[in-house]
């Protein structure tokens, strides 16, 4: 048992005294309870998993053999720190490969990173001062915003809704918030709304952050899990290197979630207070997993096949809900499908359930018709669906889908 005077050294950031007391439940941790409650229940039954945030695959084969061969080398064993030029190199030759950004100085303009988590965790600490406030996407990603409140910082909410195509209303910030403002983060292909930025509204960004002294964080995580054509870089706008970053991740566009690696790159001034404080928080990703990445950044096909399979996943998807009913629409890119919770659901046998808002939506759908989805009531009430759902080929995806329009068969749905 814990001495009691620990319970008061907690620190308010975290909750002080009360720490541990609270007994609220994460967003997350509800939906993994009703699963494992789904399973107790329906034992042998299978959940499909659509509210799974990650890649369903391992990494490709050829990527494992270059962190093999790369493990094997002596030079390669000892701290990375801030990194060596391996990555660098390889993530300016994909910004302008990739992205159409051209001149960006792999030496001064690039860092890596230990995950796009890590870089926003980071951050904060080379710019928030108690009283600063950040301008963050509700719903939306909430890492930056909690650590700047770590220290001392303040967030502002920009409200994401289906009448603004999901992009942030700009000139809804209060003046005297704006004043105090410093950063604002973006995030498109957005998590969880799936909707994507466009170049007239990256300009706007630049525009708006130069005529109020703001610097500018986005968060490209899903930037390459585009459908059609070529992902949109915010450092494609011109200008945009003058007020901001872009955060890069091998998680989502090869498969390498628990590898733990991508980069940071745009303004030279933002990148090097990045690595200043970076080299006081960790000593570096493993060279081996730097250098593994770095041959993904040189070889972008693997993304556009990741990519082809997302697109083909989310077009299914898109029709098994919209014949049950949802107002679905594929969205130009990432692997999620956000789409308006039902207010009511009547099985066709009779009996009808209400529900306040998408959490007891998601409950029930986990519950009655064992889906996992998750909820989102920040901005209106939705449900995120993912297309990473488990599925060993084409045909067993079909085969999962067409599981879902069957245990959706018996219900209409009120909007």
């Amino acid at each position: 048992m814990t001495d009691p005077y620990i319970q008061n050294l907690f620190a308010d950031r975290i909750g002080g005294k009360s720490y541990g007391k609270s007994t609220a439940i994460y967003k997350f941790e509800k939906i993994k309870r009703a699963k494992r409650a789904a399973l107790a229940a329906n034992p042998g039954a299978e959940i499909i998993d659509m509210g799974v945030g990650e890649p369903d695959e391992m990494a490709f084969p050829e990527v494992v053999a270059e962190l093999h061969k790369e493990a094997l080398k002596p030079e390669n064993r000892g701290y990375a720190d801030n990194g060596d030029s391996g990555l660098k190199e390889s993530a300016a030759r994909y910004m302008e490969r990739v992205c159409g950004v051209k001149g960006i100085n792999a030496e001064t303009e690039v860092l890596h990173s230990i995950g796009s988590k890590a870089a926003l965790s980071i951050l904060p600490a080379a710019f928030i001062n108690p009283g600063d406030y950040v301008l963050m996407t509700t719903p939306g990603y909430p890492v930056f915003g909690t650590h700047s409140k770590y220290y001392g910082g303040l967030t502002h909410n920009l409200p994401l809704t289906d009448a603004n195509q999901f992009l942030p209303d700009l000139d809804s910030v209060p003046v005297d918030i704006l004043k105090k403002s410093k950063v604002l983060v973006l995030n498109y292909p957005n998590n969880p709304t799936g909707a994507s930025a466009t170049p007239q509204f990256f300009a706007r960004v630049v525009d708006f952050a130069k005529r109020n002294n703001l610097i500018v964080i986005h968060d490209a995580a899903y930037a390459a899990l585009v459908f059609e054509g070529k992902p949109l870089s915010f450092l494609a706008t011109p200008g945009a290197k003058d007020v901001g970053i872009e955060l890069h991740s091998c998680s989502k566009t090869f498969n390498m979630t628990g590898w733990r690696v991508g980069f940071a790159v745009g303004n030279g001034l933002i990148i090097k207070a990045y690595g200043d404080v970076k080299d006081n928080t960790d000593s570096g990703q493993f060279l081996a997993v730097q250098h593994a990445a770095a041959y993904c950044f040189d070889h972008p096909e693997i993304t556009e096949k990741i990519a082809a399979k997302y697109s083909r996943r989310m077009s299914a998807l898109v029709s098994t809900l919209q014949k049950a009913g949802f107002n679905a629409r594929k969205p130009a890119g990432s692997f999620f499908l956000y789409v308006k919770a039902p207010k009511a659901a009547t099985k066709s046998g009779g009996g009808r359930i209400e529900f306040k808002n998408a959490e007891e939506m998601s409950q029930w759908l986990i519950t009655e018709k064992l889906i996992s989805t998750v909820p989102w009531d920040d901005a209106g009430s939705y449900l995120r669906f993912s297309v990473t759902f488990i599925a060993k080929s084409a045909e067993d995806e079909q085969r999962v889908l067409a599981e879902v329009a069957r245990r959706l068969s018996d219900v209409t749905f009120e909007f």
